[in-house]
């Protein structure tokens, strides 16, 4: 029997106080990002959800823009807890 491979971030950077906060953001997409790219795997003509992933990375990305901008500390520290490739560089 094998055990299949679980799409959700489990650890938590945030804490449960914070959660408007830029980072618990940025976390909660990225999960939502993992969820629905584990559904796309299973049904790829689900054209519906395809946009709304394209939504999903869209917003991730300006919010890690702003925090880019804001705190390159934070910015760093979190992308490299969440295991997510960094900004384009120009």
């Amino acid at each position: 029997m094998t055990k299949k491979k679980d799409p959700f971030i489990r650890l938590s950077p945030i804490s449960e106080k914070q959660t408007g906060s830029v980072e618990s953001q940025i976390y909660n997409l990225t999960n939502r990002i993992s969820r629905l790219t584990y559904h796309l795997k299973l049904r790829s003509k689900d054209y519906s959800s395809q946009r709304g992933l394209w939504r999903i990375l869209g917003k991730r990305k300006r919010l890690l823009v702003y925090l880019y901008r804001e705190n390159l500390p934070r910015y760093e520290d979190l992308i490299n807890q969440l295991g997510i490739r960094g900004l384009k560089k120009r």
